[in-house]
């Protein structure tokens, strides 16, 4: 495959990139190909050295969403860089997905937990309100002692899922220099 073949499907695989941010690495890839052939090496020798466009374009891709989710952290962000890893390969959807899968559930029970002991005097209230003849004092004193367990846990979780959103965006970030290069990046 030629340059221009090369630079084409490469420009289809950026799709998702701005204009702007299209045209700079296709801008360092068709400079690539300029020094390549200086050196005494044909277009489709270095089209074969960079491998698949489209797997690039994955790289490229996933790399771009690590790099926003650390820059401006936000959920879909967060989102678009794990679709973006787990993308680059089968192997990804594994070891990926099914880890953060099991973690976002017991994240997700925590709050739940958290949540749910927090409005526990409610519940007391409003069973009092409706059965006004079988209200008990430790009732409400147990669901008090429940909404301070309630917010120690959500304080917990708070700290606990920032440190694991952390932890995955350094996988993440390992995993697309893996990906990209081998050990030798690590």
């Amino acid at each position: 495959m030629g340059k221009d073949q090369f630079l084409f499907r490469l420009k289809k695989a950026l799709k998702s990139f701005p204009v702007e941010e299209q045209n700079d690495i296709l801008n360092d890839y068709e400079e690539y190909f300029s020094n390549g052939v200086k050196d005494g090496k044909t277009e489709e020798e270095i089209a074969a050295s960079l491998g698949s466009p489209e797997q690039l374009g994955k790289e490229l891709t996933a790399m771009h969403h690590v790099e926003n989710v650390e820059g401006r952290n936000t959920t879909s962000n967060f989102f678009r860089a794990l679709w973006a890893v787990i993308g680059l390969g089968f192997f990804n959807l594994v070891i990926v997905l099914g880890p953060f899968l099991a973690l976002a559930s017991i994240i997700i029970a925590g709050w739940i937990v958290s949540i749910t002991f927090v409005l526990a005097p409610v519940g007391v209230l409003i069973n009092t309100v409706l059965y006004p003849e079988i209200f008990a004092a430790y009732n409400m004193f147990f669901s008090i002692g429940l909404t301070g367990l309630g917010l120690l846990i959500g304080i917990s979780m708070y700290y606990v899922t920032i440190w694991i959103k952390n932890k995955f965006i350094q996988y993440f970030k390992f995993n697309v220099r893996m990906v990209k290069g081998g050990m030798n990046h690590v």
